[in-house]
């Protein structure tokens, strides 16, 4: 017996014992998986089939619910809008009540003075250069100007 407990103790008893033992254990865990697996496939498809259904039953409706939700949302946007541009108006229009500003306006925009003053009135000196060049056609008789008026716009009639 002190043979066989000898041998029992030994490390390549004990590594062989060892090996045999996680051998077994691996292969039931296998088999194990294999049993969940085939059992398992019928029900992951039927829950998949089932989600994607839900999916493409939902998938419109969605898209709707959040297409109105971005038509409210520029809606509201608009309608903030709307209301900062009435005020706008509301001020600008409480200001022509004014007197002082209408006659700043008028003097500003219509170039007007009031009696007893000067007016002066600036010139873009790029304007002065511009209209100079249309001296030229102040220099001719007035229907050789209609006779040019008749070529450019039959010539531009050709372009078309």
């Amino acid at each position: 017996m002190a043979v066989k407990d000898r041998d029992r103790f030994s490390t390549a008893t004990r590594l062989r014992l060892l090996g045999e033992q996680t051998a077994a254990r691996v292969y039931r865990s296998q088999t194990r998986r294999q049993a969940r697996r085939s059992r398992l496939t019928s029900r992951a498809a039927l829950l998949a089939l089932v989600l994607c259904s839900l999916v493409v039953a939902l998938a419109y409706p969605m898209r709707q619910y959040v297409s109105q939700r971005a038509d409210i949302a520029d809606l509201q946007r608009e309608k903030q809008q709307a209301r900062q541009r009435v005020e706008q108006l509301r001020d600008l229009k409480a200001r022509w009540q004014d007197d002082a500003y209408a006659e700043q306006q008028v003097r500003l925009r219509l170039h007007y003075v009031m009696p007893g003053e000067t007016g002066f009135v600036v010139v873009d000196p790029d304007a002065a250069r511009t209209s100079r060049a249309d001296l030229g056609a102040a220099d001719r008789p007035w229907y050789s100007n209609v006779w040019d008026g008749v070529d450019k716009s039959d010539a531009s009639g050709r372009k078309n």
